[in-house]
């Protein structure tokens, strides 16, 4: 079964491990592309993540350096596909596989809206207003919940509306999640679980999840083991992330749900799913709640769907 995976950070480990690694051939990598092939993927959505211990002077610099790495690493494969236009991923050939570029926080703009415009000029489709801490743009999940969207913030969202890129929510504090909803256009979870399953911050709580939905935005689960299992990091099984899909498809519509791995971001992983070629596995644990039409619907129909109502 073909599927779409929202967030990754490969970008990340091509820039920053201390040896060269090649994305077509390095089985170290996650989500690699060799794992990408074992998965049956038909689009993975590419992060560009900017490491909060770079100078900030520097940071919109290392965000060229990975989109550069993006272009010649990633879009250089011959079954690899830059995917700037959502209609694009209906016209993907056999053994395609669509390539997608994300911002994953606006640390890398700063204050200047420019730069924002200058990074979607380079085919961006989704741009998560902060990491887990403070910028100019918000507060982070790991920030005071009370403090919100700041006035820059704002001009951002207004910016990203006006060029149809989807709002990510995943790595926002709850004022700023709560301020930004009813401005945006476009939203998304990228990589978020069930905080009634597992209480951390990174989690959405039920009134996030069906207020996010009602505004028509999905929520696509992320696999890494603190989100699954409160404090744990090993000896999580795919049974425990079935829970938050199950869950979730209760509480929202498994139509609003997908797949936001995280892989190349994460330290630890679920048993069975060490990698992104190991996604059917978990559509293989799905069988036990879902039927096959819902599960190619979290697989990658869902948001097929999504974004070609734009």
């Amino acid at each position: 079964m073909r599927i779409i995976d929202l967030h990754c950070d490969v970008l990340y480990q091509l820039s920053s491990r201390e040896q060269p690694t090649d994305f077509r051939t390095d089985e170290t990598l996650q989500c690699g592309f060799v794992h990408l092939k074992e998965a049956q993927a038909k689009a993975q959505i590419f992060a560009i993540f900017i490491d909060e211990v770079i100078p900030e002077n520097e940071r919109y610099m290392e965000a060229l350096r990975q989109i550069e790495l993006f272009q010649a690493q990633v879009l250089t494969q011959p079954e690899m596909v830059h995917i700037t236009d959502w209609q694009q991923l209906s016209t993907l050939e056999e053994g395609q596989i669509g390539a997608i570029l994300s911002l994953e926080g606006c640390d890398a703009i700063g204050g200047d809206l420019n730069k924002l415009k200058m990074l979607l000029n380079t085919g961006i489709k989704l741009v998560g207003l902060t990491w887990n801490f403070e910028n100019a743009v918000a507060y982070g999940a790991q920030e005071d919940p009370t403090k919100g969207l700041k006035a820059f913030g704002k001009e951002v969202v207004t910016c990203l509306n006006e060029h149809d890129i989807i709002i990510d929510v995943s790595h926002l504090n709850m004022q700023s999640f709560w301020d930004v909803l009813p401005l945006a256009k476009h939203i998304i979870a990228s990589h978020s679980n069930a905080h009634t399953l597992c209480d951390h911050e990174r989690n959405l709580t039920d009134e996030q999840a069906k207020a996010l939905v009602a505004h028509g935005g999905h929520i696509h689960l992320v696999y890494n083991p603190p989100f699954v299992v409160e404090d744990a990091e090993d000896n999580v099984e795919l049974e425990d992330l079935v829970k938050h899909f199950s869950y979730l498809a209760d509480l929202v519509g498994a139509e609003h749900l997908g797949l936001g791995s995280d892989f190349d971001g994460i330290h630890h992983t679920i048993q069975k799913l060490h990698h992104l070629g190991d996604t059917q596995q978990l559509l293989a644990a799905l069988e036990t709640t879902f039927t096959k039409q819902q599960i190619e619907g979290i697989a990658y129909q869902n948001f097929e769907r999504y974004v070609q109502a734009f």
